[in-house]
């Protein structure tokens, strides 16, 4: 029996999941080896299928022409209350219920799960599916605030996809909710991904509402997950709401498909002003680029990271992993490739560090924590990492030109008093900051011919001549400053200055004049 033939093979999971496809080769390691190191929370998980009103949607394999309102199956991993009673927790078994159930073949006979769902039916998958979680379903939310993490999976792909980090990040107090990668008309994808970004992303908005549901949800902390596809869609996600806060990005597509990003309405660089973290996979050896007919800018390309100037940026290169590898599912159940992918064990500790960095950098945005932004900003020599597992570099955005306005006012809280101290002081901070001669002129008279200001006035236009040694301008204004203050010397003085910068200054000529010079 083979599973009926769909439109998941459409162009991005072509493109994404032949970087896993190798004949040999299954992963062997159970999922107790990731060794990830939970919080102080159990676990809490919840799933419900939830009715967005405002879409159609139609079943797949109803054969209907009928159009119903769009469901959203959600799952919840949250801070739950310590557990007073034994209790089991959720097995993958489980998990794979939601799967079938998010695949709309809910009356599939478990026997039937790891060849349907293009997983191969070996004893070790089979025991994977036995393998206990770290989540508990029937469990009351721990009392607190909490921040939340809008996941998006990758093409096509179920709210449970990478349960291990969620369930990690639950542990640590968070709250993660996922929905599937789901299209928008049916559970497939059409070729329109510029359409299915834009409908994840919608998924995405939706999801924020019903986390704010849970009595201990931060809706001042949100962040936005996505891997692969739902990279994409996160990013955009952000550009549509600035209630996101901060970017995770699991070697999400937008690094080498913002033509696809580009294509939405809401596409705009200007937005995307939160902190980003790209984690992406390893180099792709040149067999493979050419035996699978990949483009060889996968390798390269980060357009998103290269573009933005607003934000604090991180960009992470696991040597270890291959694309399949930043989910759970992913480790546990695909295929090995021989001719590029590292060991079980390695493949393992590399998903260990994707969750660190994942948790170290919501912990340095969103709860603000001073060691955890140190951590994402070391070296990964520096945070205890074997050289060759991760290559690491990021960005600070550009420092916003300093305007004349707010130089302003700082000198106008020092009573202009060594206004070239406060110059070099700001150029040091604003490397272009750039004072305009006209405006010190209008400033300085403005000054000066307010009687309680006018001793300012002058420090402007003294500050100003200095700055300007050339104008001609500047020396006139000076001159009529000291004149208008009763200091006639100075004003001759500066007067012909003026003039010896400007022969035809003639308010110059009468004033020296005026003055008997």
């Amino acid at each position: 029996m083979t599973r009926p033939c769909s439109s998941i093979f459409g162009p991005f999971f072509l493109i994404l999941v032949v970087l896993a496809l190798a004949p040999l080769g299954y992963g062997q390691t159970a999922l107790v080896d990731i060794g990830l190191e939970y919080g102080p929370y159990p676990v809490g998980f919840r799933h419900s299928v939830i009715s967005d009103s405002s879409r159609t949607y139609h079943k797949t394999y109803d054969f209907s022409t009928e159009s119903i309102a769009r469901p959203i199956p959600v799952s919840v991993w949250f801070p739950a209350r310590t557990l007073t009673t034994p209790a089991e927790p959720l097995k993958v078994l489980d998990y794979f219920q939601i799967l079938k159930q998010e695949e709309e073949w809910e009356h599939l006979p478990d026997d039937q799960l790891l060849n349907w769902f293009y997983y191969q039916n070996t004893p070790a998958n089979q025991a994977h599916l036995l393998e206990k979680t770290q989540a508990f379903s029937g469990r009351e939310m721990a009392k607190g605030s909490f921040p939340i993490i809008v996941y998006a999976p990758s093409y096509q792909a179920s709210s449970i996809e990478n349960f291990a980090l969620c369930e990690y990040l639950a542990s640590h107090g968070y709250l993660v909710i996922a929905s599937p990668s789901r299209g928008t008309q049916t559970r497939w994808f059409s070729p329109k991904s510029e359409m299915e970004m834009e409908t994840q992303a919608r998924d995405l908005e939706f999801l924020i509402g019903q986390a704010l549901k849970y009595p201990g949800a931060d809706d001042t902390k949100i962040a936005a997950m996505g891997f692969s596809f739902g990279g994409l869609s996160g990013v955009l996600a952000q550009m549509r709401n600035d209630r996101i806060k901060a970017i995770v990005s699991l070697d999400g597509t937008e690094r080498y498909q913002e033509s696809v990003l580009k294509k939405s309405p809401f596409f705009d660089y200007g937005k995307l002003d939160v902190p980003y973290i790209h984690m992406a996979q390893k180099e792709i050896p040149e067999e493979v680029l050419q035996s699978d007919n990949i483009n060889p800018e996968l390798n390269t390309k980060f357009i998103v990271y290269d573009s933005l100037s607003k934000s604090e940026a991180y960009k992470l290169k696991f040597h270890h992993l291959t694309h399949s590898y930043f989910s759970t599912l992913g480790v546990l159940f695909e295929k090995r490739d021989p001719r590029q992918d590292k060991s079980d064990p390695q493949i393992m500790e590399s998903y260990r560090w994707v969750s660190l960095y994942s948790r170290m950098f919501l912990d340095a945005y969103l709860k603000k924590d001073a060691a955890a932004k140190d951590f994402i900003q070391n070296t990964p020599h520096e945070n205890g990492i074997a050289a060759g597992l991760i290559s690491h570099t990021f960005k600070l955005p550009a420092a916003e030109p300093m305007s004349f306005e707010a130089f302003n006012e700082l000198a106008s809280r020092r009573d202009y008093e060594n206004l070239d101290e406060i110059y070099q002081t700001a150029l040091e901070k604003y490397p272009g900051l750039v004072i305009p001669e006209n405006a010190l002129n209008t400033l300085g008279l403005q000054l000066v011919f307010d009687p309680e200001k006018s001793e300012q006035g002058i420090k402007v236009l003294e500050f100003a001549t200095a700055r300007y040694p050339e104008s001609a301008n500047l020396f006139d204004s000076l001159a009529e400053a000291y004149l208008y203050i009763g200091d006639p010397a100075k004003a001759l003085e500066s007067f012909k200055k003026s003039l010896e910068l400007n022969p035809k200054n003639t308010n110059a000529i009468h004033r020296i004049e005026e003055l008997g010079g």
